[in-house]
């Protein structure tokens, strides 16, 4: 019996080499692209850009741009009934500022699990929505961007302080509230305690999100959707000055703070850390790197009207600051350069330049002390 199971797995082993080894000699995919990549990359020709549309008026292009990315964004999660509840799981004082968990009802499906931070003295205070990144790393969500409260268990926060490396062993939140920021984070969907009940690894991410449109939603416009309400949620708390709110974040933290910014009225500033680009540099062949986070910034069907820096120009003229690295393998310079000078034109249209600041700073796919301490200035310049 024993003999015979273990035929069994050898020939089951040989099975899995062979497929992983068979190839044909014709070929319709290469690099994890399309072969004709380069050909879809020439016939994006993005006809609701602003200057590319028809629409010469900004305030209704704005309007009918962030419909288009909404629509594009599929169902949303139905609304709570009441309101956008919270529970305050556990609380602490720590120098300067209270640190919360809370639960927040941000969908009539689900709560949320998010941390936020309130400045010691009387309010209402500045606040900002701080959002995490991707990293391939799902254990952690919001203890990536604020050291982990007692209530949490010994694994939990080491790991956050290895992520913390990553930011220089500074916790970008932490930091924004010793300052006089009411900060917020939430986990994302698939992140921290919104994972996979089975343990979570990179690839079934893609399977879930698959999954997920079959019920006709979109994995990475949750996040989004999710976003929009915690930040409503942050407008309403009474700790908090509702006019002046911003978002920031690194990585896809970045790339979900222009979202939030062109997407929420709520938001008054935002500032990106290492996530923007074009997508002729992003997707095409000229570079090792042909991916950038996959479904986590997957909406279908809205390239066919609008870039990333399209995208996120629908938040002029507000107060907006994007930093990327010269030395980052993820957003290819070239790309980087076209997508701010892209936003740039958009701002100026508006006589609005001075609210746009771009930078490329010579820094590998960061966000340590010194972004962040830009960022600090960025938000106090706009939002006290």
């Amino acid at each position: 019996m024993v003999k015979k199971a273990s035929q069994i797995i050898l020939l089951l082993l040989i099975a899995v080499t062979t497929a992983q080894a068979q190839k044909r000699e014709k070929y319709e995919f290469m690099r994890n692209l399309p072969a004709y990549a380069d050909s879809l990359i020439a016939d994006l020709d993005y006809p609701l850009a602003w200057g590319n549309s028809k629409i010469k008026n900004f305030k209704k292009w704005r309007k009918v741009a962030r419909q288009k990315v909404l629509d594009c964004m599929l169902t949303p999660p139905p609304a709570p009934a009441n309101g956008y509840e919270a529970t305050v799981l556990y609380e602490e004082q720590r120098q300067g500022y209270k640190a919360r968990k809370i639960e927040i009802q941000l969908s009539r499906y689900y709560k949320v699990p998010a941390y936020v931070l309130i400045p010691d003295g009387k309010g209402p205070h500045p606040a900002i929505n701080v959002l995490h990144d991707h990293g391939g790393h799902f254990y952690i969500g919001k203890e990536k961007c604020i050291y982990p409260l007692a209530c949490e268990d010994s694994t939990v926060i080491k790991d956050a302080l290895d992520w913390a490396k990553g930011y220089e062993g500074q916790f970008f939140g932490d930091y924004l509230a010793q300052h006089g920021y009411v900060v917020l984070c939430t986990d994302a969907p698939m992140w921290g305690e919104r994972g996979l009940k089975e343990g979570m690894k990179r690839n079934l991410y893609d399977m879930i999100a698959g999954n997920m449109m079959m019920y006709g939603i979109d994995l990475s416009a949750y996040m989004t959707y999710d976003d929009i309400a915690a930040t409503e949620y942050l407008a309403q708390m009474p700790e908090v000055d509702a006019n002046l709110i911003g978002c920031t974040g690194w990585s896809m933290g970045a790339y979900r703070a222009w979202m939030l910014a062109a997407l929420s009225d709520r938001i008054k500033a935002g500032a990106a850390v290492c996530w923007m680009v074009t997508t002729d540099e992003q997707m095409g062949f000229k570079y090792s790197r042909t991916e950038n986070g996959g479904f986590a910034n997957c909406l279908p069907g809205l390239r066919r009207w609008l870039d990333y820096p399209h995208i996120a120009s629908i938040a002029c003229p507000k107060a907006m600051l994007f930093i990327n690295g010269t030395q980052d393998k993820l957003f290819p310079v070239a790309g980087v350069e076209k997508a701010f000078s892209t936003m740039h034109d958009v701002w100026k249209s508006q006589g609005a330049d001075n609210q746009l600041e771009t930078e490329l700073w010579d820094m590998p796919h960061s966000c340590g002390k010194r972004s962040q301490q830009r960022v600090l200035e960025f938000f106090n310049k706009h939002l006290k």
